[in-house]
Formats: C-alpha cells, sequence, structure tokens
C-alpha cells in the first residue's frame, strides 16, 4: 500500500502495481494537441477510467490522486486544458473551449483499454470542468465526484451580492501566473508564497483596478481584463455558466464543499436542483476552506466508497453529511437546510444583540474612507490565509459596528441559511455593507463564522438592505456569545467602493461616506439564524 492510501486510511481491497503513460497526445475537436497521463493498474484488463481535467499541470504533486486510485483498480487519465501544461491552444480562465471534451470523448472510445464505464473527479477547476462536460450526452457516465465547484462562475465567484471580489480574483491571477511562469514547479510555487500576500494587498489599491493585473504580475492578463469590464448579467458570463447542463449529469453526483468556500452557496444551489431531477446525490460539508476537502481522510474514504459503489452497480452514500462546527461532530440530515425556525436578534443601542424587540433610540453611526477600507481577515478567501480568525483588531476600528448578545444561557444550534436586514442611511449613495458572523469565546475571541455584502447604487433616504451570508451549521456553546459586525468594507476580499458609481475597472476618485445604522421599531434591524427545531 503507498504512502499516500496509508495517511488517507483507504487500504485498497487488492493492491495493483500502477504504471504510467505520459505526454498522450488527445486531438480537440479542432485538432488542438491536448497533452495526457494515463495512469492503469497492471494485470488487470480494461478496469473502469476516471477522467480528470486540469489546468494546474500534471506529474509531480499531482500524481498521488491518480496514483491512489489505479492502486485501487481503476485506471486514470488526467489530462492538460489547452494552453496549459504542453497542451495546445490559449488558456482563457473560466471559459472552457467545448472541443476539449468532444475531441477527448471520441478519442477515448477508440481506445482498446476503455472498458466502457466512466467517473470523473476533482476538485475546484477540475469540478468545473465537470459541469462543461455535461454540455453532451455520456451514456458511460456513471458519477461525477464534484468537490468545492458550483455549475456558475460570475455571481458566486466574481460579483457576490454586486461587488467585485478582487482579493479572490487577483489571489487566482497570482496562483495561475506562478504556475504557468515557474512551468508547474512545486517548489517555486512554495517559494512565490513568500510575501504573496502583501504583493496582492499593494496590488488590490491599485487605481484603476483595471491594472492590478499588471501590478502584481507584471504584466496584463487577458481574462483577469474581461471580469473586470463586465458586470454580472451581461453575455460574457454566459459561457461560464454551465447551470442547464445539470439534466445531463451522471445518475450518482458525489459533491463535497466547505464551510469556508467562495463556491459553497453555489453548491448547495446546483445540489437542490440535482436532487429535483431525481439523480442520487450525496452531499459532504466539512470545515474546510476552498480546496481543504482534498486533504482530507474523512472525506476521500466517503468519496472513494461513492465511486466504488457506482462502478459496481450498487447503492452508494447519498443523503447529507455535515460537520456541525463549534460541537465539532459530523451528523447526517435528511435534506439541506434541515428544519430550523428562522429566529430575529434585533440590533439595540450600545452594542447590543438580542431577541427583544427594539426600542427607541437613536441610530449608531459611522464613516467609511475608501482611501483607508476597513479591511478583513480569514472567511471565503483564495489562498492559505483563508478560513476562521480572530476578529478582535478589526472589531476595534472606528468603521466597524459590532452587536453581541450577553453570554447565552444554552446551547444554540444553527444550521441552514444566515441573513441580515438593515435600515440604513448613507451620505451618498454608492455604497457597500458588509455583515459577518461571529462566534465570542468567554475568553473574548472573536471568530468569523460566515459573511455577505451589498453593493447598493439606488438613491434614497433610509435604505432596507438585505444581506444573504453563507450558510453554516454551528453550535454557540453555552457560556459563548453571538456578534455581528457591520461595515462598508471587507478588503482585499472585495474590492473597495469608490463611492463614484464609476465602473470598478475604471473608478479614479475616492469619495469617503458618512453612516447611520436604525435600530427602533420603525427600523428593526436584525440578524437572522436558522435554530434547529428542538436542538437548542
Amino acid at each position: 500500500m503507498t504512502l499516500i492510501s496509508r495517511l488517507y486510511g483507504v487500504r485498497p481491497p487488492v493492491r495493483h502495481p500502477v504504471r504510467v503513460q505520459r505526454d498522450l497526445a488527445i486531438p480537440a475537436a479542432d485538432g488542438v494537441p491536448l497533452l495526457a497521463d494515463r495512469y492503469y493498474p497492471v494485470g488487470v484488463d480494461r478496469p473502469p477510467l476516471v477522467l480528470m481535467r486540469s489546468p494546474y499541470g500534471r506529474g509531480n504533486r499531482m500524481d498521488f490522486g491518480p496514483r491512489l486510485l489505479a492502486e485501487r483498480g481503476y485506471q486514470v487519465l488526467y489530462q492538460s486544458l489547452r494552453g496549459t501544461a504542453g497542451s495546445g491552444g490559449r488558456f482563457d480562465g473560466f471559459v472552457i473551449d467545448p472541443a476539449d471534451a468532444d475531441g477527448t470523448l471520441t478519442w477515448l472510445r477508440e481506445q482498446a483499454w476503455f472498458g466502457g464505464a466512466l467517473a470523473t473527479w476533482g476538485a475546484s477547476y477540475l469540478g468545473f470542468a465537470q459541469w462543461e462536460l455535461a454540455a453532451r450526452e455520456i451514456p458511460e457516465w456513471k458519477i461525477a465526484i464534484i468537490q468545492d465547484a458550483p455549475s456558475e462562475f460570475a455571481r458566486g465567484f466574481m460579483y457576490p451580492g454586486g461587488a467585485f471580489a478582487s482579493g479572490n480574483a487577483l489571489g487566482w491571477v497570482q496562483m495561475v501566473d506562478t504556475m504557468f511562469s515557474g512551468r508547474f514547479s512545486t517548489t517555486r510555487q512554495l517559494l512565490a508564497r513568500i510575501g504573496a500576500d502583501r504583493r496582492l494587498r499593494r496590488a488590490s489599491l491599485t487605481l484603476p483596478l483595471s491594472d492590478a493585473d499588471r501590478a502584481l504580475t507584471g504584466h496584463q492578463i487577458s481574462w483577469f481584463q474581461e471580469w473586470i469590464a463586465h458586470a454580472p448579467g451581461e453575455t460574457y458570463w454566459q459561457r461560464m455558466d454551465h447551470h442547464a447542463n445539470l439534466d445531463r449529469m451522471p445518475p450518482t453526483v458525489y459533491m463535497q464543499a466547505g464551510w469556508n468556500d467562495f463556491f459553497l452557496p453555489g453548491m448547495l444551489a446546483d445540489h437542490a436542483a440535482l436532487r429535483a431531477t431525481g439523480r442520487r446525490v450525496r452531499l459532504l460539508i466539512g470545515p474546510w476552506p476552498h480546496g481543504g476537502g482534498v486533504l482530507s481522510p474523512v472525506a476521500m474514504r466517503d468519496a472513494l466508497a461513492a465511486l466504488d459503489a457506482a462502478f459496481a452497480g450498487e447503492g452508494g452514500p447519498v443523503g447529507v453529511r455535515v460537520l456541525v462546527t463549534g460541537a465539532d461532530r459530523w451528523t447526517n440530515l435528511p435534506e439541506w437546510p434541515p428544519a430550523h425556525r428562522a429566529t430575529a436578534w434585533h440590533l439595540h443601542p450600545d452594542g447590543r444583540l438580542d431577541t427583544a424587540a427594539p426600542t427607541a433610540s437613536s441610530p449608531s453611526r459611522y464613516r467609511y474612507d475608501p482611501a483607508d477600507p476597513t479591511p478583513t481577515v480569514g472567511g471565503t478567501l483564495v489562498g492559505w490565509s483563508a478560513g476562521r480568525k480572530d476578529n478582535r483588531a478589526i472589531e476595534s476600528r472606528p468603521d466597524v459596528l459590532t452587536f453581541t448578545t450577553t453570554p447565552l444561557d444554552t446551547d444554540v444550534d444553527v444550521a441552514g441559511p444566515v441573513r441580515v436586514r438593515l435600515h440604513a442611511r448613507s451620505s451618498h449613495p454608492h455604497v457597500d455593507y458588509f455583515a459577518r458572523l461571529c462566534d465570542v469565546s468567554p475568553r473574548g475571541r472573536s471568530i468569523n463564522l460566515c459573511d455577505g455584502i451589498i453593493r447598493l447604487s439606488e438613491p434614497g433616504d433610509i435604505r432596507t438592505v438585505g444581506i444573504e451570508l453563507w450558510p453554516l451549521a454551528h453550535r454557540f456553546r453555552r457560556g459563548h456569545r453571538i456578534r455581528l459586525q457591520v461595515s462598508s468594507g471587507a478588503h482585499p476580499r472585495f474590492g473597495r467602493n469608490p463611492g463614484t458609481g464609476e465602473p470598478p475597472a475604471e473608478a479614479r476618485e475616492l469619495r469617503p461616506s458618512g453612516h447611520e445604522l436604525f435600530h427602533d421599531p420603525d427600523h428593526p434591524s436584525a440578524l437572522w439564524l436558522p435554530v434547529r427545531t428542538g436542538a437548542s
């Protein structure tokens, strides 16, 4: 058994020696050559095949997944998408040329070693490529194993709440540019992490923001320019929206997600849509940020159980299984979201958060200055700084309001969607509102759980602001406190709002804004938590 199988605790029923064919040339439908490596178990005749399509290189650190699968008796075709790792053509960000899949499937069916049973597997971009694959009917396709990847790209990743996610966009630019320029060397990628966060923060302050890619990498990135030039809803994004392909997904779809992943809301929407088609669907949600599930033994064992069952024609794991943070335990749910009661926690003066109705009070106030944008820490970021962090330094800033409960008398279990409604007045219409939910320990550590943002541009006096936060499953323990942060920025996670109404690619002027947050009987600003029925 290989070291990686031992680390994951996934001993194969029969351990097969593994061989690799490198640099197989596969013609795309338009003739562009795509390179792939084939991993196969020695002595097994035409075993089931797992297809992985990736822009992140082949070999080196990418070997561990295919070798683990081949050791179990499966063969793996690991392909580099066009414009990456020796494959011909031009890489175009998250736009996948349909000729790649068309040509690959035609070529695959002609191979004597292909036995007619196909699965797909992969996280992030490798998962996104599976949604694109479903643009055509594939009768050989038994199961898709998709980790941290929704079928649609723009709303969840690039413009959540209408705010341009400059930090994540530039974080991915930085990561991919390092891979490509370093010829996918793992050593070079690790060395490039030194000072990477500092360089990204500096680049994200560039004006206009359309120059940020050059500030970060030294050259222009064509697909970043497209991202920042096209507002959500424009036809450009349709090329990255594969939601219409759900009806052609395989009979079984296995999905893994993370509470701290920026793609989580999109994956939950896909999960609901797939269930409505009658497919066998498994959803596993762990405590990790984007890509973290790849390293989890729990996640690997669950995914392999689904793969083995699908190829054997048996019933594998279905339903929903989540890690309840705060309680640190896995639990099975009949559906997502589970039964819950949306419970309002009202904002009160002097920073109090309470289920009691608000009383007459003056509004809370703060000032936002995009020249000194409100920072963020942790959360749904691209990179190693994602996840749950101590927020006390941010909460001490004058441009951040906090509303906190008294210590809880009993555990409070929540699972499902989280939302905030604010009644707010700003000195000009072009503003953002950012809300973040935190768990405050008895020692005062304020740990972020989920957050959301909304960008406003319509004029008004006191505007009603609805913010959808990331969903969660969490236990607020007895003695802990529930806290809501409210501010007008989370830099560089979201691009600062310049306050002028100019498109993010063009803005050069920065205009500060004053804010009043109302919490009185006529303007009951509140946080709604999905309290588990009978669980608290």
